[in-house]
Formats: C-alpha cells, structure tokens, sequence
C-alpha cells in the first residue's frame, strides 16, 4: 500500500467513526436530512474509490458530445437542436486510473434554460454530486457563464474549462478566445486550467450538383483525456478526500446552526435566571469577597447548564476544552470585575458606615451603587453565556470538529490541497453563520 493509499484509508476510517459517533435528535435528523445523505454519498464513494467528473453549461455547447468523445462511445444524446439533456445522466468511465476503481462520467442539463436562482441550485446540486467538474464553452465566456463559474467556486469543487468547437477558428483565433477567457475570469479564477477540444468536429464538402454537405470527422480530445487522466492518477484520491472532507465541514455546521437556533430561546431563559441569580446576591450582600466567590460558583453552574442545553457531553474532551476556554475569559472579566466591585463595595461600605453620623443621608447613594454592582452581575452572566454559545459555534467539541481538523492538515502537508481549496475556504460558504442572530 502507498502512503497516499494510506492517508486516503485514514481518512476513510476517520471519517467513517466520526459519523458514527455522531449524535443528534429525530428533529435534527429530519431537518438535516438532505446535508446527511450527501454526507453519507460521499463517505461511501471515498471508501469505494469512486470519482465523478461532471460537465457543466449552457444549451448546445457540446456538453454531451464532449463526454462521448471521452467515453469513444455514443452514450449520451446529441441532437442539432440543442437542449436533449433534462435530466442528469451517468455512465462509468473506461479509464485506467491507478488511484481509484471506478470513475463516472455526469451529463448535466443547459444552464441558460432555467431561472438565476434555478442556475444556482443545479450548481449546487451538480457540485454536491461531483468530484471534478468540466465547464464547457463554446466561445468567450458570457455574463451567464461567469455566474455559474463563481457558483461552482464557491462549493469548492475542482473546476477545468472546456473550450469546445476549435475546429471553427484558426489556431491564431483560438488562442485569441482563450486570452479573452482568461482575462474575463474571476479574480480567484485566473489559475483555472483551460483546455482546447473539439468533440464532434464537421467537415463541409461541395457535392458535383453545388450543394455542400457535411460529415463527422474524429474527435479531438486526446489534450483534454490526457490531462485528466493525469489528474486523477496523480490527485484523484485526494479530490475524494476533499470532497468528503468538505461535506462532513458543512454538516457539522450545519448542525451545529441549527443546535444554536434551536436552543437560543432556552438558553436565554437560563442566562437571565442566573444573571437575576448573580445580581440579587451581589445587590444584597455587603461582603465583597462573597460576592466573587458566589458569582464564581453561580458561572460554572451556568456553563454546565449551558452544555446540557447545546448537547455537549460533560464528561467528554468537549466540554473539558470548553472550561479551559472559558477559565481564560473567566480571569479576565475577574480581574475586572473584582477592580470596579471592590471600588463600588468599599464606596457602599464607606456610605453605609457614615449613615449614623450623617442622619441616614449616605444611605441614598448606597442603592445606586448596589444597583449598578447588579448591573455588572447581569452583564457578566450574560458575556458568559455568550461566549460559551459562541466555543460550541467554533467547535469547542473536538468531535465534532474532527472534518476541520483534518482539512487543516490537509492544507498544512499538502499543496495541491491548498491549491484545490485556497478559493473556497475564502467563500461565504464556509464563513461561520452570523452569531448575533443565533446568540443568546
């Protein structure tokens, strides 16, 4: 076994006992039930060694004809009048790849027939199911294109441009139309391998009556085959473990959303118990040290409830990193808190032993301060509250942070990762949620 046999056999394993593990409510499993079957697609291709190259664009740009020269059979169906592909079909791809044991090929529908947002969501469904997907021109790239371009980007998924019909031009205008590609992409875009072919080349003849007719020559994609199959002899395991490794991140995530969403309410009614709590105590009671020692004690009772309600195992390393997190933040707003408290409690206690002498007249001020001592109890216990919602969003449970990990560590040892990855982990799509709308 090679050592990329390996890391992809470990990564499998890894992967395999981290959904194992996992553990969530019936209502999660409904709400969540689209994110776990691609989890669980993926996984299994990863296990199979089972990649999928997707084609991607508009009507009529040769998207089907492209794959049949690929496959050099006529599987797919071509037709003059564009737009015979409504639905996404996939054969298995004949091809000797060394790393994985089967490849697929995926004929997808024309992007330009469908709404923006419908484009979006093939995108996202295409990408989803995809291990590599081929972008097909037939011409510079349109406004249309680009679109669908940055939506493929932004799921992360491994992207080659076709450029297709360069049978048409002469080779001066074929690479005038790839300069113009190249400077029309995205920012983020520019690196994109761009390959030239021509699926289903026509030559014209003159007939003796003056009439011209056309036949199919052979096609021209030996560049485009040899390049691909260079990829996935060299990189094609890797893509899988990206893949998977990319779905198991948006799962946690998205479990993780939807634990915070669904427990916001419920932890907001356990904050303010617990600030009510601290800052009863702390108005009432006159000795500083008592106070600190109470809010201390009040605080961890507070995480503890916290982790119950967010699902995060007590006994386990999740909450154990969530108390190391917290002791931090804990010292510091301690620190703070002990300085304004001893400076409000001794002006309280100086106000409270001046009253026999003064009439009773400093017992006035006394309430304010007490007050705003409250005040401070209040905004503590909810800082806390915050901050332990927000360790539970960045992955305070090492569980469930295992896919973060490892994609870390794939972007650290290895380059082609960080090349495969280096626009995606910039996108929206893989930011953390807003946290205000999901914070107690």
């Amino acid at each position: 076994m090679t050592e990329l046999e390996s890391k992809s056999s470990q990564c499998y394993q890894l992967l395999s006992r981290w959904r194992e593990r996992l553990i969530f409510s019936n209502r999660e499993h409904t709400l969540l039930k689209g994110h776990l079957i691609n989890l669980n697609r993926n996984i299994k291709q990863l296990g199979e060694k089972r990649l999928r190259i997707s084609v991607y664009g508009r009507v009529g740009v040769g998207k089907s004809s492209l794959l049949n020269a690929l496959a050099e059979e006529q599987i797919f169906i071509t037709d003059v009048a564009h737009g015979c592909t409504r639905h996404i079909k996939t054969i298995e791809w004949k091809a000797n790849v060394n790393q994985l044991h089967a490849v697929e090929l995926s004929d997808t529908p024309g992007i330009d027939e469908i709404s923006p947002a419908g484009r979006d969501r093939l995108a996202t469904r295409i990408a989803l199911h995809s291990d590599l997907i081929l972008l097909v021109l037939d011409n510079d790239i349109n406004n249309v294109e680009i679109d669908a371009l940055k939506s493929l980007l932004a799921s992360g998924k491994p992207i080659i441009i076709v450029l297709n019909r360069c049978d048409q031009w002469t080779l001066e205008e074929q690479n005038t139309v790839i300069r113009s590609i190249q400077n029309r992409l995205p920012k983020e875009a520019k690196q994109i391998h761009i390959e030239a072919v021509s699926a289903a080349p026509r030559e014209v003849h003159l007939l003796a009556n003056g009439k011209a007719r056309s036949h199919r020559c052979p096609s021209k994609v030996d560049g485009l085959r040899k390049h691909l199959l260079r990829l996935l002899n060299e990189q094609g395991e890797l893509l899988l473990e990206l893949n998977a490794l990319r779905q198991a991140d948006l799962f946690q995530k998205a479990l993780k959303h939807l634990r915070l969403k669904q427990h916001k309410a419920a932890a907001q009614g356990l904050i303010g118990r617990f600030a009510v709590i601290k800052a009863s105590g702390v108005a009432v009671n006159p000795i500083i040290i008592l106070d600190l020692a109470a809010g201390i004690v009040c605080d961890t009772a507070l995480v503890i409830q916290l982790c119950n309600v967010y699902g995060i195992e007590m006994g386990g390393p999740g909450a154990r990193h969530i108390f190391t997190k917290l002791s931090v933040y804990g010292l510091l707003l301690g620190s703070v808190q002990l300085v304004i408290q001893l400076a409000l409690g001794s002006l309280r206690q100086i106000l409270l032993i001046g009253a026999p002498f003064t009439g009773g007249l400093t017992l006035a001020p006394a309430a304010p301060v007490a007050i705003f001592q409250a005040a401070i109890a209040v905004q503590t216990t909810q800082l806390i509250g915050r901050i332990t919602a927000i360790q539970l969003m960045k992955g305070s449970n090492r569980q469930m942070a295992v896919p973060k990990t490892m994609l870390k560590h794939l972007l650290a040892s290895n380059p082609a990762a960080k090349h495969w990855l280096g626009y995606w982990s910039n996108t929206s799509i893989n930011k953390q949620h807003d946290l205000k709308t999901l914070l107690p």
